[in-house]
């Protein structure tokens, strides 16, 4: 199932709806303003928090932290690979261990996720006309559509702070 996300209102503070392939509020993006560190929640169309994603605290290297809100616990860690050749290459460590690998253009809103080879979820612009918007596209119906909406979020958040840390 494919997701429409319009990133022009990243900012930290902005609110945001996430629309299915029909055009319904599949999530909410809310920004909470005026704190720390950035810190988003991914709520379902009721307004329930399904998962808090936050800038980890005195991190050595920039790192984001996923946590689902209906137990407070740590679901998973984002972190650029450090030893890649690709400058936009990310590792998402799940909590009991699993790993996925964020690869590709990510500031120009193409890139895939993947867990050991098999594609989970393709972000990309190229479905979309409409400036500043992009497709997170979920290819396994299995797959957990919101951790995955949350990686995207998550990796172009970091890109884009990275880029403005190198200017």
């Amino acid at each position: 199932m494919k997701y429409l996300v319009r990133d022009k209102v990243l900012a930290i503070g902005d609110d945001y709806w996430i629309e299915d392939e029909a055009g319904r509020h599949a999530f909410l993006v809310d920004g909470k303003a005026l704190r720390l560190r950035d810190r988003l929640e991914l709520k379902d169309p009721q307004g329930r928090v399904l998962i808090t994603l936050r800038e980890k605290a005195f991190s050595f290297r920039d790192a984001m932290t996923l946590e689902r809100e209906r137990d407070g616990q740590q679901l998973a860690v984002i972190r650029r690979k450090r030893f890649s050749l690709l400058r936009n290459h990310y590792r998402v460590t799940l909590v009991e261990g699993t790993e996925l690998d964020v690869s590709g253009r990510i500031l120009d809103r193409e890139f895939r996720v993947d867990y050991e080879g098999e594609l989970l979820a393709l972000v990309s612009r190229q479905w979309y006309r409409i400036r500043e918007t992009y497709a997170v596209d979920v290819v396994r119906e299995d797959a957990d559509a919101a951790l995955l909406i949350a990686v995207a979020v998550c990796v172009i958040r970091m890109a884009e702070k990275e880029r403005e840390d190198d200017l």
